[in-house]
């Protein structure tokens, strides 16, 4: 079954743009009304209360839009926040990361293995060399976030828009509490593997190197 996007947007030429190349990419459009889409392409903050909880929602920011549009528009709900002018290529691969999330689990991905770790994504339970570890709401996202690719490292600012929603490069306090919180309970259970390393001047990756 092919993927179904709604473009809401109102720029005559940014549409037929869209509308061409994303046929030719694979994905299917579907007009308002018609069938209920997978994901839908806003051009304003405010029509993410439209769509939020219909559908996945990527705004496309106005030419005019600062900090506190993205901002606001995270806080209404969006799954991502693409400002213009957009590459084309960027957004699809943006479109693709938005749906991976956003699709349903089947049976064979309710387990999430990360070396030691053991990640049931039906009950949230998280398990560490066997051991069940318990975790606040964020640090089990960011755990999530990490353990799906362990040893690649996640720039901050991919960790604070997937698991905060949010696209400010200075709010990184956050985001090294958490990390720093939720290493020191990975490490209490398994003091011997490097869990949560930071990467000095990039992000974090869950599972480093051993010295």
């Amino acid at each position: 079954m092919s993927t179904t996007l709604l473009l809401a947007e109102g720029e005559q030429d940014a549409r037929a743009f869209l509308e061409r190349h994303l046929r030719r990419d694979g994905f299917e459009l579907v007009e308002h009304g018609g069938a209920r889409p997978d994901l839908v392409l806003v051009a304003d903050e405010a029509d993410v209360d439209r769509w939020r909880g219909e559908a996945a929602v990527i705004v496309l920011g106005r030419a005019e839009a600062d900090h506190l549009d993205r901002v606001r528009a995270f806080r209404r709900g969006c799954d991502d926040y693409v400002p213009r002018p957009f590459h084309y290529e960027e957004l699809v691969e943006r479109i693709r990361a938005v749906l991976r999330r956003s699709a349903p689990a089947s049976e064979d991905q309710q387990r999430l293995v990360a070396g030691p770790i053991d990640i049931d994504l039906a009950t949230r339970v998280v398990h560490v060399a066997r051991t069940a570890v318990a975790l606040s709401q964020k640090e089990y996202a960011l755990l999530v976030r990490l353990a799906a690719e362990p040893r690649r490292v996640f720039t901050k600012e991919e960790l604070l828009r997937d698991v905060w929603g949010y696209q400010l490069k200075g709010r990184t306090r956050t985001l090294d509490s958490h990390a720093s919180r939720l290493r020191r309970k990975l490490r209490t259970v398994d003091p011997a593997t490097p869990y949560v390393e930071n990467v000095w001047g990039v992000g974090y990756r869950l599972l480093g190197l051993h010295p």
